[in-house]
């Protein structure tokens, strides 16, 4: 009995065990299975969604976050996470995307015009912008919260439901305030029409957009800055026709430029959001157009500073850094108002030494300045340390803390002294003679190191104000990393070496680090030579003044008469 008594004890324990077990594998197990589940759920819904905007017409971004109360133009429902169209402005949730494609057209880049040769309202209904006001009533818009009132994509025109049929225009669209910068869709139609032979025809056509059309292309660097590229693109596709917004991360300038022949020429002006870099690569594309007889066409560039130092940007009066305080309707009204100038661009060749180096110099394209010494050996590092992680370095402000950073490791390890004994300078053909120097730096624009004025106002002896177009390159120098930091924080001067129409350096041994526009390099033995390559026309800001500009106004004016000489014949209307 008393086994017996022990054999059922130990099988209920057993039964216990295992029962005790199961459960905790189901525990362990359920979890589990959900979260797959769920998963592959989550991964499914993101490649139908992925595959709905791929074969879309719309420009749809999905957002989880609509940052004001929006509802869908489908089921007219409240949505929180859905997407949206940022070349229309339709809304639309998970549910209803495929039906928001079917029933709701986008804005169409190319269609023909109506019989009487004008362009129609395109309306969208709900979600208009904030603090809209009704074209008929002149009362405040999307104030209800349902879906209700509409925005023509075109001229931005908005108008209560009920006071639709009151619009004195017609039905006819006038493409709204920035109409001189837009190019209708009805002109791409009948371009499409013409051959290519018949581009004499362009400026005919070109009549039906009125007199001083300038339409204009925008190229932005969606990696520059503080990754405002994105959203940028979005904003400027609403206000202008889709096709006039190119991303330069999908496509290079110079197929984007391409645009510009189906455009009359000489009227063509092009935005390019992004940093010094992303500028002068657009400006090499011009001039590869120039090469290929396509100069009547080449556009005038201005810029909307999203890089770091932004020095050019600066000196045209565009500011040292945009970070959105500006709406992008400011912006444009800010380069109808522009004037045109023209800008030396310069050819920057390097020769190795060396008996066994065959290989052709290396020739860039110079912009802002050059430079040998501390200024190019902080750039270096910082590029190097950005190609290492560049998610890090997506901050304007980190992006300087970095600068500043290694600005001052090299006050303590001084890595380019001496440098007045390894370098021998010529300005137009005459040897000059070098203090004891750490770096040299060769001019083309007032502003150098994000916002420092070095020629104008530096130093005790009058000298002629810096010009863009005037052939000159402004040479100083510097003597180290600290001298620098003085230098923009205006507590010291640099040193004068001179103006010169060709400079020419010799770096005699050892390596240095050199720069031209913030590209940064190391450079062996070498013979550097710097002459004039050709001029660009750029667009000049003189409405504002930058903030070196507030405590400097008397050598600044004359600067900014020189650049607001007019540019005969460069902006006529067509």
């Amino acid at each position: 009995m008393e086994a017996d008594e022990v054999n059922s004890e130990s099988a209920v324990d057993s039964r216990d065990e295992w029962t005790l077990l199961a459960w905790t594998a189901l525990a362990v197990a359920v979890p589990v299975i959900i979260t797959l589940w769920c998963s592959v759920q989550r991964s499914k819904r993101k490649m139908h969604i992925k595959d709905i905007f791929r074969r879309s017409k719309h420009g749809w971004h999905y957002t989880d976050l609509f940052n004001k109360p929006t509802y869908c133009c489908v089921c007219s429902q409240h949505i929180i996470q859905g997407a949206f169209c940022d070349c229309c402005g339709v809304c639309a949730d998970e549910q209803c995307l495929r039906r928001a494609d079917r029933s709701l057209p986008c804005k169409e880049i190319m269609a023909p015009a109506q019989a009487d040769g004008s362009l129609a309202h395109r309306w969208a209904r709900g979600n208009v912008p904030l603090c809209s006001y009704c074209a008929v009533c002149k009362q405040q818009c999307g104030t209800q919260p349902k879906l209700c009132d509409y925005r023509c994509v075109w001229c931005q025109t908005t108008v209560h439901d009920d006071c639709k049929v009151g619009l004195e225009d017609g039905g006819r669209c006038d493409l709204g305030e920035f109409r001189s910068l837009i190019v209708p869709p009805h002109y791409l139609h009948r371009v499409n029409k013409l051959r290519r032979s018949q581009t004499q025809e362009y400026s005919k056509l070109a009549e039906v957009c009125g007199r001083g059309w300038t339409p204009m292309l925008i190229l932005a660097n969606t990696r520059s800055g503080n990754n405002m590229g994105e959203a940028l693109l979005g904003e400027f596709r609403t206000l202008l026709n889709p096709v006039q917004v190119f991303d330069l991360s999908e496509l290079p300038p110079a197929k984007a430029l391409q645009l510009c022949l189906l455009l009359p020429a000489g009227c063509v002006r092009v935005l390019v959001c992004g940093g010094d870099g992303t500028v002068g690569w657009v400006l090499d594309a011009i001039d590869a157009m120039k090469l290929k007889g396509q100069e009547q066409f080449a556009p005038q560039v201005t810029i909307l500073p999203l890089g770091t130092g932004n020095d050019l940007s600066n000196s045209l009066g565009w500011g040292a850094g945009y970070a959105g305080e500006i709406p992008v309707e400011q912006v444009l009204r800010n380069i109808v108002d522009a004037e045109v100038v023209k800008m030396d661009r310069w050819k920057v060749q390097i020769a190795s030494k060396g008996y066994y180096n065959f290989r052709k110099p290396k020739v860039l394209s110079m912009n802002n300045y050059f430079s040998v010494g501390p200024d190019a050996l902080m750039a270096l590092n910082f590029h190097a340390h950005r190609e290492k992680t560049p998610s890090l370095f997506s901050s304007r402000i980190i992006n300087k803390a970095v600068y500043f950073f290694y600005g001052t490791k090299d006050c303590l390890v001084q890595e380019c002294k001496d440098l007045d004994k390894r370098i021998e300078l010529e300005l137009d053909g005459e040897r000059v003679a070098l203090p004891s120097l750490e770096g040299i730096i060769v001019c083309n624009i007032r502003y150098w190191g994000g916002g420092c004025p070095l020629w104008d106002g530096m130093g005790d002896e009058p000298c002629a104000p810096t010009r863009l177009d005037d052939g000159l390159l402004e040479v100083l120098g510097v003597f180290g990393s600290f001298h620098c930091a003085q230098i923009q924080v205006k507590l010291a001067n640099p040193v004068r070496l001179g103006q010169a129409h060709t400079v020419r350096m010799v770096l005699k041994s050892s390596r240095m680090p050199m720069q031209v526009d913030g590209e940064p390099w190391a450079q062996g033995p070498c013979t550097i030579t710097i002459t004039h390559k050709t001029q660009a026309l750029m667009l000049y800001h003189s409405a504002e003044q930058t903030d070196d500009d507030d405590d400097d106004d008397s050598s600044s004016s004359d600067t900014d008469a020189a650049l607001k000489q007019p540019v005969p014949n460069s902006n006529s209307a067509p």
